[in-house]
């Protein structure tokens, strides 16, 4: 047991020291810059292709169900 616990306290001290060197991109001004931009399409399909899929895909389901 206690050689378990050992070795789960190891895992999860690595898992920590190696994310924390890891460099995560900050992307949120780009996105809200997209969301936020008076273009004329709704903000359910600003996502791109996937949510105009996912909606085009609701909307037949709404509309057949």
């Amino acid at each position: 047991v206690y050689l378990l616990f050992q070795g789960l306290r190891q895992i999860s001290q690595r898992t920590i020291s190696t994310a924390s060197r890891r460099q995560i991109e900050n992307r949120v001004p780009e996105k809200q810059k997209l969301f936020q931009e008076d273009n004329g399409i709704p903000v359910y399909l600003k996502g791109g292709l996937m949510d105009s899929l996912l909606y085009k895909v609701t909307m037949g389901l709404s509309v057949f169900g």
